[in-house]
């Protein structure tokens, strides 16, 4: 398959996934999935959770319609017993986020309705088979733990994704430029013959990106829909299955990656650094405050930038910059062979980081400034008149 074919994948992903929406959004309307505001949420009315509607909707059609249109696709998809595993459990893990998105169930029950979803991975083929741990070794898995490793990477992936899910377009545009990162990167390697090209890891990341890019139009601030839990983990399990093909199953070393590029598996940590650091220290800081790791609170990442003077959409481009800045770090030297896009990337991340932290204080500065110098400019008037 060539990157021709993915695009295709893509563009179906992302057109069915925006052609149902409005649809979904007022079925979602009529079955009571609706996102009321509360002390956590930035909205003020109550928005339909119909994005995971429409995200099935494209994955579904995307995995079942490229076989027809794709040459050289067809045989890899309608033989493989893996894709209907991963369909199979993205409708299981789809409707895990469903109930919670319509009775608020406890954090126990969602994870013990998520681990299946991993095993079904495990049980149709889809399993991590080789494990590295950085300046260790090289792990081989089998058995009981290879199903452990995959049922507990589904769980990371699923909770990371809607956990960030917390401004509009937030989680969507965080998934289509990680997506879209590992789908280059994991052609890259097809290209260079460590994966093999009938490997479908950038199938669906390639279906990941496009219901992500198909969505977001209808999310960003003002959102006129949410993803729901059913979308945000849809999201997670996409980008579970994608990594896992690729990095789950490839024990070679690639020459040109940094030395926390050692696996393949890894890479997603670093393509999703943002959302990952944000989860660790939410749970630190929640453990730290004798707090229940899983209550809800506003002390996230996007929270503190609105904190800071950012607004909404502002907050949520910074994030996503941030992002594509890892995803370059991974990107340039797996693509050129030299690791010495730590300079410029280092120094985007500095430029990013001041204006993150000071572009506020000035606009609030100059408010006072201006506010002072009217004041000042009246009080010159009243003295003269």
């Amino acid at each position: 398959m060539d990157a021709g074919s993915y695009a295709v994948i893509g563009i179906i992903a992302a057109t069915t996934t925006a052609v149902v929406l409005p649809f979904a959004g007022r079925l979602a309307t009529r079955l009571g999935l609706l996102v009321a505001p509360d002390n956590r949420g930035v909205h003020s009315e109550a928005i339909p959770a119909a994005g995971g509607i429409a995200m099935l909707a494209g994955v579904i059609s995307a995995a079942s319609l490229a076989k027809f249109a794709i040459n050289g696709l067809s045989d890899n998809l309608s033989s493989s017993v893996e894709v209907v595993g991963v369909i199979a459990a993205a409708v299981m893990i789809f409707s895990v986020g469903v109930v919670d998105d319509i009775r608020d169930i406890p954090p126990w029950v969602k994870i013990a309705g998520i681990a299946p979803t991993g095993l079904l991975l495990a049980l149709t083929g889809m399993s991590i088979d080789v494990f590295r741990i950085p300046f260790y070794d090289l792990l081989f898995l089998s058995g009981v733990w290879s199903v452990v490793m995959t049922m507990l990477w589904v769980m990371g992936m699923a909770n990371v994704v809607n956990l960030i899910d917390g401004l509009d377009g937030l989680a969507a545009g965080i998934i289509a430029i990680a997506a879209g990162s590992f789908l280059l990167y994991s052609l890259r390697l097809v290209d260079l013959g460590m994966i093999n090209a009938d490997n479908p890891g950038p199938v669906w990341a390639a279906i990941a990106f496009g219901v992500s890019v198909g969505f977001l139009p209808y999310n960003f601030h003002p959102a006129r829909v949410f993803m729901g839990d059913g979308g945000a983990l849809l999201l997670g399990l996409l980008m579970a299955a994608s990594t896992i093909s690729v990095g789950g199953r490839l024990p070679e070393k690639f020459s040109g990656q940094a030395f926390f590029f050692y696996a393949p598996l890894f890479i997603p940590l670093v393509i999703l650094g943002v959302p990952i650091a944000d989860t660790v220290f939410a749970v630190v800081r929640r453990a730290m405050r004798r707090r229940k790791v899983w209550m809800p609170d506003k002390e996230h990442l996007h929270h503190r930038l609105m904190r800071l003077g950012h607004g909404h959409r502002r907050s949520v481009l910074i994030l996503w910059l941030w992002t594509a800045l890892l995803s370059a770090f991974v990107l340039y030297p797996t693509y050129t062979g030299r690791g010495d896009a730590i300079v410029p990337a280092g120094i985007a991340a500095l430029a990013l980081f001041l204006y993150t932290l000071f572009r506020p204080r000035l606009s609030r500065q100059k408010a006072q400034t201006n506010t002072n110098g009217d004041s000042a400019a009246s009080l010159d008037n009243s003295i003269d008149s």
